[in-house]
Parts: C-alpha cells; sequence; structure tokens
C-alpha cells in the first residue's frame, strides 16, 4: 500500500522499543527516570523538525511546543495532548511484530504459539481484514497506549511545516508523563499551556471521541495482623491475609470490570499480596456519576469500620483518593470543541463514536482545570497488556483528523 505519513510507522516502531513505563509507588515527577530520558529525546525531535518553544516544565515535566500561525487572521489556539507513559505491564525489550495484509486468521504473537490474537476471542480482529498490524511479541505489551498518539501528533506537526501551504492557526502539542498511574496532569499548568481549547490524542478504535469518563477513585488498603505460633493461636492471632479476604468478600461481586458494561461501575482489585503479620490490597474505583462514587467509597468506610470493631481499631487502614472525575460535567457547556471533531471526522467519512468511555483520559483533569479537552482516537485495540495491537491505517487516519481539525479550525473567524 501507498504510504500516506511516511515517517509514521518508523517514528511509532521507534517509540515503543523504549521503555517508558511509569511507576504509582513513585513520588518524584516523572514517577520513573526512563520517562525523562524519552521526554528529552522528544524534545530534540520537536526542535530538529522546528517546531518553537520546546521546553519540559520543572513543575509538571510535560514537553510543551508550538507550531506558530501562518494566517494573516487570528483564530482560537488548538491544544494536543498525550502522554509518554505505559502502563503496569512488562515494557522491557519490546519487539513489535509487523503483519502486513492481515488475512483475518489467528495470530501468533510468540514463536510458541503460547499467545495469539484470535478473532473469536477478539472480535475486533473482523475489523481488520486486509490491514496492517502491528502486535507484541506476547511478552509485553506494546506502547500504543499511547505512544500511537504521540507519534500521531509529531507526525501531524511535521506535515504541517513540511507543507507551508497548508493554512493553519496556532497550534500547541503538550507530551506528558504518568497517566497511567493518574497523577500526570496533577500539575499541568493551562494558563502556560496556553490553547483555548483541546483534545487528548489517547483513545483507541478510529471513530472514538470521547467527552464523558467515568469518576474515579484510587484505593490502597493496609492490613496489621498478629503473627503467633499457631499452636497455641487461638484467641490471639489475627491473620492478615484473612482479614483481607474478609475486605475483599465484602465487596459486590458482580461489581467488578469482568461482569459490568455500559455505564454501570465497579471496585477492581489490582494488587493482593501479605503474610499472617501485613497484607496489602490496591483498587480502582469507578462510576460515571459523582454521587456514585461517593457511594462506593462510603462503602469502603463502612468495611473498614465493620473489619476494625470485629479485629480491634487500626488493624486495617486505608489511604483513598480521587483521582478524576466525569469530564461532560464540564463539557456540556463547550460542545463547540467536540462538534469540531465531529464535523472533521464526518468530512473523512469516520462516524464519530460518542458512547460514554469506559476509563479517562489527563483530558478528565485538564478540562476541570479550564481547557476543554475532550478525548480522540488513537487506533489502538486490547491495551495494556499483550494483546495490545493497533493498525497502521488506524494511526493514519488519526492523523488525518489532526490535520482536519486544524484546517477546520483555521477558517473558524472566516
Amino acid at each position: 500500500m501507498a504510504v500516506k505519513y511516511e515517517k509514521l510507522i518508523p517514528r511509532f516502531l521507534s517509540y515503543v522499543k523504549q521503555n517508558t513505563r511509569s511507576d504509582e509507588n513513585s513520588t518524584s515527577v516523572p514517577s520513573t527516570e526512563r520517562q525523562t530520558i524519552f521526554l528529552n529525546k522528544l524534545a530534540d525531535e520537536l526542535k530538529s523538525i522546528g517546531l518553537k518553544d520546546v521546553k519540559i516544565s520543572s513543575v509538571d515535566s510535560y514537553l510543551t511546543a508550538e507550531l506558530p500561525s501562518n494566517l494573516d487572521y487570528d483564530v482560537p489556539v488548538l491544544g494536543l495532548i498525550s502522554h509518554v507513559d505505559t502502563a503496569d505491564f512488562n515494557s522491557e525489550n519490546i519487539k513489535p511484530k509487523i503483519v502486513e495484509n492481515y488475512d483475518g486468521g489467528v495470530i501468533k504473537l510468540d514463536d510458541d504459539g503460547k499467545y495469539t490474537l484470535d478473532p473469536k476471542v477478539f472480535p475486533s480482529l473482523n475489523k481488520y481484514h486486509g490491514q496492517t498490524l502491528i502486535t507484541t511479541s506476547g511478552d509485553t505489551l506494546l506502547g500504543s497506549d499511547d505512544k500511537s498518539g504521540v507519534s500521531e501528533i509529531i507526525t501531524a506537526m511535521e506535515y504541517l511545516i513540511d507543507h507551508p501551504e497548508i493554512k493553519h492557526g496556532k497550534v500547541k502539542i503538550g507530551l506528558g508523563p504518568d497517566e497511567e498511574i493518574g497523577t500526570g496532569a496533577d500539575n499541568f499548568d493551562v494558563k502556560d499551556f496556553g490553547a483555548d481549547f483541546a483534545y487528548t490524542v489517547d483513545g483507541g478504535p478510529v471513530g472514538q471521541l470521547e467527552y464523558e469518563t467515568f469518576s474515579a477513585a484510587g484505593l490502597k488498603v493496609y492490613i496489621t495482623g498478629k503473627d503467633v505460633h499457631p499452636g497455641s493461636a487461638k484467641g490471639i492471632m489475627i491473620n492478615a491475609i484473612g482479614v483481607a479476604n474478609e475486605f475483599q468478600n465484602a465487596l459486590p461481586s458482580d461489581e467488578v470490570p469482568e461482569k459490568t458494561s455500559g455505564r454501570e461501575g465497579f471496585f477492581h482489585l489490582l494488587e493482593i499480596k501479605g503474610t499472617v503479620d501485613s497484607a496489602y490490597l490496591s483498587y480502582i474505583i469507578r462510576d460515571f456519576e459523582r454521587e456514585g462514587l461517593e457511594d462506593r467509597k462510603n462503602k469502603i468506610n463502612q468495611i473498614v469500620k465493620n473489619l476494625n470493631d470485629k479485629y480491634g481499631e487500626g488493624t486495617v487502614k486505608i489511604d483513598m483518593k480521587d483521582q478524576y472525575y466525569n469530564m461532560v460535567d464540564v463539557i456540556k457547556d463547550h460542545m463547540d470543541v467536540v462538534r469540531i471533531a465531529e464535523r472533521a471526522m464526518k468530512n473523512l467519512n469516520i462516524e464519530p463514536d460518542e458512547e460514554a468511555v469506559r476509563g479517562g483520559t489527563d483530558g478528565s483533569k485538564i478540562s476541570f482545570m479550564g481547557l476543554s479537552t475532550p478525548n480522540m482516537f488513537a487506533g489502538g485495540e486490547n491495551m495494556h497488556g499483550r494483546f495490545e495491537y493497533v493498525a497502521e491505517e488506524s494511526m493514519e487516519k488519526a492523523v488525518d483528523v489532526i490535520l482536519e481539525i486544524i484546517k477546520l479550525n483555521s477558517n473558524a473567524d472566516k
């Protein structure tokens, strides 16, 4: 097939091979040094292609840059945002595989065939017959979330620089850390960024346009047991692992990701570890309604009280913090931002998919900071694990949409 954007896929393949996994247990910004290294490399690249005012913030570690307007009149400043970190899955020694002209069959990821992409298991594959897929090698994630978005934004900027005949307003780009651990946009400087409206390029399949997300909280549970010899344990021992099981079993068994869909919220146990002496659990809590999120947090607090009443004060301690809120509470008053993206997609014969997203992006926090920032597709499927893949054609369409939004915005006041 003809290559539409010559550097898009080579750029993406180069990016995903660099480990930029974030770390929720870190207190630094970014949470990992490897993100800093990658951001510095990107800064050099942005300078080399001709973007202006390239800088990395000492406060939030966002890499920002500007494509100056080539218009002789003013239009709103557009922001494009994505994140450089990858999720909590093996990100070391990523070896992307390319499947050209996908025939609709089973794709063997590793040499032994232990891990496969099977359309019977992953029916999304049926959309990609004849396309070029980029997959994992079975032992790592791919990093399409969100190095697809990073690649697409930079490719669009380079395309405009290489084609000065295309008229455009000022565009600001922001490439940030730590989105996957929910802290990346905590200190995002909206005023310094200087955009009037923005999009995160961080969604899934072609057509996704998201302006309604979960409201979210994170939960860490610390359990202190009492370890004594089992032969004389009666009435004395408190088995922290047993208390952890009680905590988990006190939550609704059907309110978990694998049993919910649509607008149903959940409690998601991410990690559990422990001994008789101590145990630890990590959760994410999700609900579309703010009231629903508060109800879920209240349920957690009641479980903690019940267990401490049973085993003694201080047996169970928690750290529960809100992470982000449903951006529709802000976007509903700024639907013009959604409309321009809708129009861009329809101009390219892409049908917008505006279902509420069962997740969240940095755009959720940034919208509440005063910059309306819905989320558009970047192309990836099955994100955050070994079955992740993305189609080259999907990434090209994302660049197309970015360029079309910029084109429409350049005529905003004409």
